[in-house]
């Protein structure tokens, strides 16, 4: 809070009112407007709440107008650079890098719990064969609290934290009995002795028929895309965690909630749009064709991945994963006529008037399809990898609110349906 103040007048009434405005340490100042309602009896209508700031957070800073990110302060960059999953994890959750020992303890914390109660994957089971991951995913993990019930006091920090690290623990265990359940392939339990991410792959992927060897560059290009996808400040899934949370639910609901919200093809379905996009266009001549039609207002086909709702400048987490795209499919020997169609509509569309002047550029779910396509991830998994990574950032969002006296989230709307009208009896209706 500053002392700055700005001054609002009704002109059909000559009340003045003074707006305190709120500043963080780094963006752009913010209007406090709780006192418009009562004083000058106004709401404010922001449809997608795309100019309203809903909490205070520490967690993740974005400006989008100059294509920056940093987790706790942290540059995107180093962190991807430097940095790994886990670590980033524990840097959300707690809002200091680890030292070695305190690493070491939290992962151990995280490996301990990555077994989930037998009865899940009876309750797994139960779901048609051909079920979509998302939505076996949203179910199950809003059962977790009829598992985990023993100590889901949320007015005590310790059960808080116990159970975000659960969720971050488990997520994996769960997403990969998901993808078997469709596959009719036996769960695999975790292996305790492998990294986190070597750990999942184990679980989605190996067979009892023969040994499965993770791959080292499959590991490390997923440990880089949980890191990217980890938090993104107040997008529509992690809004919607902290709007439940604010009700007082329990964490695996509050999940639940965020998965379900990030099914959509909008959101975290988008990397899934991208390569329906690119089986659309199937070969390289009719790039252009397709480029064409992207510029047409009164075609309905759409360039998937580039643009975003925040970034008006490049998505920094694309320049990351672009690199990663490539080095990625050349270490595992793919040559993938999708990427060649990737990179044929990323070359257009950077050099296109059209594109460069509305500054569509190509954003992380561009690139990232790609690489989970090339690590032999099926694309009806492509948003639960990206629920996996963002379950870090979810609860991070949820302890932070837990911590601070929250209301219950209570929007408003602007009301354009019929005016009082009186009730008619059935016989009387024409």
């Amino acid at each position: 809070m500053t002392n700055k103040k700005v001054l609002v007048t009704d002109e059909s009434t000559g009340k003045n009112l003074e707006l305190p405005v709120v500043t963080g340490t780094e963006g752009e100042p913010t209007l406090d407007i709780k006192s418009l309602p009562s004083t000058l009896g106004y709401f404010t209508y922001d449809p997608g709440f795309a100019a309203t700031a809903a909490c205070t957070s520490k967690i993740t800073f974005i400006d989008g107008d100059k294509g920056i990110l940093r987790y706790r302060g942290y540059p995107i960059e180093q962190l991807a650079e430097r940095s790994t999953f886990v670590e980033v994890a524990y840097l959300l959750l707690n809002g200091e890098l680890p030292r070695e020992q305190e690493l070491n303890q939290f992962r151990d914390e995280l490996t301990y719990h990555t077994m989930v109660h037998e009865q899940l994957n009876t309750f797994i089971s139960g779901f048609h064969y051909d079920a979509h991951p998302m939505a076996m995913m949203a179910g199950v993990v809003g059962s977790l609290a009829a598992f985990y019930h023993e100590k889901l006091d949320m007015e005590n920090p310790e059960h808080r934290m116990l159970s975000a690290k659960r969720m971050i623990a488990k997520m994996p265990t769960i997403a990969a009995a998901c993808y078997r359940h469709h596959m009719g392939w036996p769960v695999v339990y975790p292996r305790n002795n492998l990294r986190f991410c070597e750990r999942f792959l184990h679980m989605m992927f190996s067979v009892p028929s023969e040994e499965y060897e993770v791959s080292e560059v499959a590991a490390r290009a997923l440990d880089l895309l949980f890191i990217l996808h980890a938090d993104h400040e107040q997008n529509a899934s992690t809004s919607t965690v902290r709007l439940v949370g604010s009700t007082g639910a329990n964490p695996y609901a509050c999940v639940a909630a965020g998965i379900s919200a990030l099914w959509g093809p909008a959101h975290g379905g988008a990397n899934e749009a991208v390569l329906a996009m690119l089986d659309q266009i199937g070969d390289l001549s009719r790039v252009p064709e397709f480029i064409e039609r992207a510029k047409d207002k009164n075609d309905p086909f759409r360039l998937m991945g580039f643009g975003h709702r925040v970034y008006k400048h490049y998505d920094p987490r694309a320049t990351i994963i672009r690199a990663a795209c490539y080095e990625v499919l050349d270490e595992l020997g793919k040559d993938d006529p999708m990427m060649d169609l990737a990179m044929e509509l990323e070359r257009i569309a950077l050099e296109d008037e059209y594109f460069i002047e509305k500054k569509l550029y190509p954003n992380v779910d561009f690139y990232s399809g790609i690489i989970y396509k090339a690590l032999g991830i099926p694309v009806s998994m492509f948003t639960v990898m990206f629920a996996i990574a963002r379950t870090v950032g979810w609860v991070s969002q949820w302890l932070e609110q837990s911590e601070t006296p929250t209301k219950i989230c209570r929007p408003r709307q602007v009301y354009d349906g019929p005016k009082e009208r009186k009730y008619r009896a059935l016989h009387r209706r024409s």
